[in-house]
């Protein structure tokens, strides 16, 4: 049986390191921890820096790319009924109109878009488009359509390698997104509703800009690190006000460009339900979770699957999950590999762009020990039991 001290400690330390994100200038986070027994939830700092109203737990804030692994889901499921194949290509499943005059996607596979390795460029990183969807050109209410952003990629490469290498891009998932509204005949976001929302009960989550915000869930500011390089990249947007020199408001801002690449809002306590359930194969087969978990090298010593990363940490474990980073909002899901934990985090700030940040939602977990202190948490729950 776990000693109250050891839990107290856990909790204790976890806090902590919110403290501290906090005390950097991340406006707001919202933590879950959570084991098959037990679920923990933490929230620090405010919703809005005008009115200091907390964060609660029932805000719901931007995952970015962690979207993209309800994506892979999906696309697994259908490979599953047979209505889809990983060696499917791109010009087999769309029309020409779609997918024309991007370099090498027309004989992109489906595993390939999955695992990023279809040698696309990525519109995210076309300084057109930075400057269109997050930057000094922003129409702050406008609801892009879902090809919209590959018309910045319709041009000759730049920055993606020759396919087979992995190179992280956002049109590989935006064309997968296509991709299930081709096989189903519905809206991608209805398709992610009706297989994972819907039968895990998963009311707090939604696609901004495609479908209604949840009624009983709360949305916070959104603010995003100004920095020279951010300033640089994307410039000044009349309708982001500064709240300091190096932060921006941008809650009039949409996530509609995003889409089925990171347009994703939810709250920190659904989004451990989705992982809880995946891990344990409540959502794809054994073969299908063995193919999102086939590794490859990715960047910065992290494995890539087809739509998971897994990240090793200094103590010998690794975990496996996504982080999530877009105007507004920083994020990170991971659970422990071969263990009984799993861990959201969420912030109202981002920092695509702004190179070296004080803190965000992913330096929460990428520059200190919450994974450990989550798991040590975690298996207290377990000894109780």
């Amino acid at each position: 049986m776990a000693r109250d001290g050891d839990t107290a400690d856990y909790v204790a330390e976890i806090k902590a390191i919110l403290r501290d994100s906090a005390d950097a200038g991340v406006p707001g986070l919202s933590v879950a921890v959570c084991s098959l027994y037990k679920t923990w939830t933490f929230t620090r700092g405010v919703s809005n820096l005008r009115s200091l109203e907390p964060v609660e737990t029932k805000h719901l804030f931007g995952i970015g790319s962690i979207t993209k692994i309800f994506v892979a889901v999906i696309v697994l499921q259908l490979v599953e009924e047979g209505k889809l194949r990983l060696s499917d290509t791109v010009s087999a499943l769309l029309e020409p109109s779609v997918y024309r005059d991007i370099v090498d996607a027309g004989e992109a596979t489906v595993a390939r878009l999955l695992s990023h390795e279809a040698g696309i460029d990525s519109w995210e990183d076309d300084p057109s488009w930075i400057r269109d969807g997050r930057g000094s050109e922003m129409n702050p209410s406008y609801i892009w359509t879902k090809t919209e952003p590959l018309d910045y990629v319709r041009r000759p490469k730049k920055t993606a390698p020759e396919p087979g290498r992995w190179y992280y891009s956002n049109t590989n998932y935006t064309l997968l997104g296509l991709i299930i509204e081709e096989v189903t005949r519905n809206p991608a976001e209805s398709e992610i509703r009706h297989r994972i929302l819907s039968p895990l009960g998963m009311t707090q989550t939604y696609f901004e800009g495609f479908e209604s915000p949840p009624s009983e869930g709360l949305l916070p500011s959104r603010y995003h690190w100004s920095t020279d390089t951010f300033r640089d990249a994307a410039g000044t947007n009349p309708s982001f006000p500064p709240m300091s020199e190096h932060l921006i408001d941008c809650t009039s801002s949409n996530l509609s460009t995003e889409w089925t690449a990171g347009g994703i809002l939810s709250s920190a306590t659904d989004l451990a339900t989705f992982a809880v359930a995946l891990r344990d194969g409540k959502l794809l087969n054994s073969e299908s979770l063995a193919i999102m978990t086939e590794w490859r090298p990715a960047a910065n010593g992290e494995e890539m699957g087809h739509g998971l990363f897994r990240i090793k940490r200094p103590d010998g474990g690794a975990w496996l999950g996504h982080f999530g980073r877009v105007l507004g909002f920083t994020a990170a899901l991971w659970w422990k590999e071969g263990g009984d934990c799993v861990i959201v985090v969420l912030s109202n700030v981002g920092r695509m762009h702004a190179g070296n940040v004080p803190s965000s939602g992913s330096h929460v977990v990428a520059k200190s020990n919450l994974l450990e202190f989550a798991s040590k948490l975690a298996s207290t729950s377990a000894l109780d039991s």
